[in-house]
């Protein structure tokens, strides 16, 4: 069940006027000290999403996200899952985004050059993975409506399907340091593979 801070029941989920917010902003995960993460990229999309780069003429950057081992004295063995980084120096705006074309998309936001293509982790949004599953509270339309229960089959089946690419099989979890983000927070940034304690 899809938490709410609304009662309103039954909304069909749609970006809202004007907005790109989630394909702009980017957050430091799980703290500044990791930088700011991107698009979620599971490893069978990220050779489709580099040709797609590559098809469309963009230099995209894709890092490693999540990656397990099975002893803590190594680096990752296997890498769960990539992330797409932001096309600006902070880490923010996706490179597919066209924020340069005069068109807009059906709701007047900036369009996404990949829209019918895009990866996994879009499609599964505005779905937060937790327990139990959130909406996105950044979104402008869940601040607006709240609940949209019943109507987000399609993004729902996105976000079950990364879940189950996310089962590690090894002991050892590590989460990547992009070391991307606004310059006064690049004292307290780390770079590179960091194992987490995933047993607390």
């Amino acid at each position: 069940m899809i938490q709410s801070t609304s009662v309103e029941k039954n909304v069909e989920f749609e970006c809202i006027k004007d907005c790109s917010q989630c394909c702009i902003e980017r957050e430091y995960y799980p703290s500044k000290k990791y930088g700011k993460i991107g698009v979620l990229i599971l490893p069978e999309e990220k050779e489709r999403i580099e040709r797609l780069a590559e098809k469309k003429g963009l230099t995209i950057k894709i890092l490693p996200r999540i990656g397990t081992s099975r002893k803590k004295g190594s680096t990752p063995e296997k890498i769960l899952a990539y992330q797409l980084m932001g096309s600006e120096k902070n880490g923010n705006t996706c490179p597919f985004l066209d924020t340069e074309g005069t068109d807009k998309s059906p709701h007047g936001g900036f369009p996404c050059k990949i829209y019918k293509e895009r990866p996994l982790a879009c499609m599964a949004y505005p779905l937060i993975e937790s327990e139990p599953i959130i909406l996105d509270q950044k979104c402008k339309f869940c601040k607006e409506h709240g609940n949209t229960d019943q109507n987000l089959n399609s993004e729902m089946e996105s976000l079950l399907k990364i879940k189950e690419k996310m089962i590690p099989d090894a002991s050892c979890i590590w989460r990547f340091a992009t070391n991307i983000g606004e310059t006064e927070d690049k004292k307290v940034m780390e770079s590179g593979w960091i194992l987490e304690d995933w047993n607390k």
